[in-house]
């Protein structure tokens, strides 16, 4: 069994994963993304919304992957790009209030950022590979009222999510379109990362198997 690590906290990621088949282990990363995003700055120069979104995803599917043996880590970070401004989780209240004041009635993109370690071993089919990739999907937000948004707001929910909304949660209402895929809005684009586990020589199908023979087992026991 290939043992999947998600280097996430996010409980709607691994939500995703549990019900397209898989059963990954939960191990957070340390990672501090200002810090991350800074050094990278410096570094490379400006970046793009697309490009923060990769680089924290790297730099969080690695501290875990230093920590794990034998697993396949998966980190992932969202960033709401809107009128070529990144963001993040709000960090406060007036924050999200002003935030949602300015995206009613208007469209963003979501960008994920995907990243894969393999540290299995190579007698297990190990490849030591580490690579990534980012999905990106446009987003069209509901004209809400400012009572609608000052109750979304106190809900506490956007405060928890990468462009303080969410697709499958309480701010499933707040929007009214999307183009791309929709598992992407939510945190962790499936189809990109049924791609980038290929390329590990990862066949999806075979994952899920495994998954679902691990919890066969659990269940036995």
């Amino acid at each position: 069994m290939t043992h999947l690590v998600l280097a996430s906290a996010s409980p709607a990621r691994r939500k995703l994963l549990v019900a397209a088949g898989l059963e990954p282990s939960i191990v957070v990363s340390s990672v501090d993304e200002p810090a991350v995003t800074a050094a990278a700055q410096e570094t490379y120069g400006e970046l793009v919304a697309e490009d923060v979104a990769l680089v924290l995803a790297r730099a969080k599917a690695e501290d875990v992957a230093d920590q794990i043996d034998d697993a396949v880590v998966i980190g992932c970070d969202s960033v709401l790009d809107l009128d070529g401004q990144i963001h993040g989780k709000p960090s406060s209240a007036a924050e999200a209030i002003s935030r949602w004041s300015r995206m009613r009635g208007r469209s963003g993109v979501l960008h994920t950022g995907h990243w894969v370690v393999d540290t299995r071993a190579e007698a297990d089919g190990g490849t030591g590979a580490t690579l990534g990739a980012t999905a990106s999907t446009t987003v069209h937000f509901a004209k809400l009222t400012d009572d609608e948004i000052e109750a979304y707001v106190a809900t506490g929910e956007p405060l928890r999510v990468a462009g303080a909304f969410t697709l499958d949660g309480l701010g499933g209402p707040f929007v009214t379109g999307i183009e791309g895929d929709p598992s992407n809005v939510v945190g962790l684009s499936l189809p990109l990362l049924r791609e980038l586990l290929s390329e590990l020589g990862l066949a999806w199908h075979d994952l899920r198997t495994s998954a679902h023979r691990g919890a066969q087992g659990r269940r036995d026991t």
